[in-house]
């Protein structure tokens, strides 16, 4: 059986192999990526936007749009287990990532059980927006 079907594949993969390179050439074109145009993407729902533009569209893939195993050497942990002092490390972390030296990351405190909260603002102190991250699962939510 297993046999038969490696042949079946070998055999589709062979013939079809002129006509998939035509195939390919007669696609649409893709559409222009996220910013070409001056427009941003629309953001993940729930996550406020926050994720979306760090690289993490609603595909789930990571930075740069790199699938799952990208960083190989790194496992996440099921419970991630996030102080304060983390969030605003991963907060900061996004700024950068997005090359945004001017606005900052205030107001970072434990909100609720399991969530720790924290605010983007401008170097003169005007809060852009307000998220939480659950401690545990590392789900980014907007809050204001």
């Amino acid at each position: 059986m297993r046999k038969t079907l490696l042949a079946t594949v070998a055999a589709a993969l062979i013939g079809s192999a002129g006509t998939g390179m035509l195939m390919a050439y007669a696609q649409p074109a893709p559409p222009p990526a996220p910013g070409v145009d001056g427009a941003l993407p629309p953001p993940h729902p729930g996550w406020g936007g926050l994720m979306h533009h760090w690289g993490h569209g609603p595909e789930g893939h990571g930075p740069g749009g790199h699938g799952p195993g990208t960083f190989a050497l790194v496992f996440r942990q099921e419970d991630r287990n996030l102080s304060p002092s983390d969030v605003k490390t991963i907060a900061e972390g996004f700024l950068l990532w997005n090359g945004n030296h001017d606005w900052k990351v205030t107001d970072v405190a434990p909100a609720g059980d399991n969530a720790v909260g924290f605010a983007l603002a401008t170097r003169e102190g005007a809060v852009v927006a307000r998220f939480t991250i659950d401690r545990h699962t590392g789900k980014v939510t907007r809050t204001g």
